[in-house]
């Protein structure tokens, strides 16, 4: 009889235990919400500015490995212009980007809409944002990035016949150093797509930068940044984009912006082995004060 008791009672455990940890990651993942929610509200009190957000983690699957690349898609860009939409025309926008990058269809979507808004437009680059989320951050009044963050080149990619991201800019080279007699059919049609992608992409930037900075040098910026002058995963560095002239790019981020990147936390189990004691430290006693202490007690 009391054998039965146990093995009831066991048993509930088991189902409460097993209850317990099915809803633990929902309940963290609400509470991260949460917590970014406040500190969004924060920032918009503060800084009288309507703050989105575009923070793609690169995560993976804990059980197999197999990796999840997040990237900007049209979802992204549904909801980022429903933001922009609904935000009143005199209140500022400030877009905080961390992105690998996406489809240019909807990158250039949100980097239209964004440019459209009558009020001011500052985009926060705590950490890195390229391809896509480099055009995005072209549509800016403003670009504000940590002084080691980086943006990219925007030199469309192509899918090529093994299933490879190609860059358009050297597809087109590649045809004309070998002749386009000398190219199947497929590679042609594939060097036409390219001359395009290249040619709508540019002009893209240049519409986006040209009251800026000028026609003219738009043109340079855009060409530079969609020619194939870096390969597509070119860090460009603050000094950078300030050499090219024209845009207006500071290093003044908001702390807040850090604190809110820390509340996108990687999967636990796959983080690196990076460990570090947070700053400020309480001063470590001395060996003679701990010696000290210890005969005194």
């Amino acid at each position: 009889m009391i054998l039965d008791i146990y093995t009831d009672v066991l048993g509930y455990l088991f189902w409460i235990l097993l209850f317990i940890a099915m809803l633990s990651p929902w309940l963290s993942i609400r509470s991260l919400q949460r917590t970014r929610l406040r500190l969004i509200e924060l920032m918009e009190r503060k800084y009288g500015s309507r703050v989105i957000t575009m923070i793609h983690r690169q995560e993976k699957i804990g059980l197999l490995g197999v990796p999840i690349y997040r990237y900007i898609d049209i979802e992204d860009s549904e909801a980022i212009i429903r933001a922009i939409r609904t935000t009143p025309p005199n209140i500022p926008i400030m877009l905080i980007l961390h992105t690998p990058g996406g489809l240019v269809l909807a990158a250039s979507q949100i980097a239209k809409a964004l440019k459209a808004h009558p009020a001011k437009k500052i985009v926060v680059v705590p950490h890195y944002a390229m391809s896509g989320g480099t055009l995005i951050a072209l549509a800016a009044d403003e670009i504000i990035m940590d002084p080691n963050a980086v943006l990219g080149p925007v030199d469309p990619q192509l899918g090529g016949p093994s299933g490879m991201y190609l860059p358009a800019p050297s597809i087109i080279r590649a045809v004309e150093i070998k002749g386009k007699d000398k190219v199947d059919d497929q590679t042609l049609i594939l060097a036409d797509m390219a001359e395009k992608a290249i040619n709508q992409v540019r002009d893209l930037v240049i519409e986006l930068i040209k009251d800026k900075v000028g026609e003219e040098r738009a043109k340079y910026i855009a060409d530079k940044l969609v020619s194939g002058y870096y390969t597509h995963d070119y860090p460009i560095t603050v000094e950078q984009l300030r050499d090219m002239g024209g845009l207006k790019v500071s290093t003044d981020v908001p702390p807040e912006v850090y604190e809110l990147m820390m509340l996108y936390p990687q999967a636990r189990t796959n983080r690196p082995g990076i460990e570090y004691l947070p700053y400020p430290m309480v001063p470590r006693p001395t060996t003679r004060e701990t010696r000290s202490d210890v005969f005194l007690s």
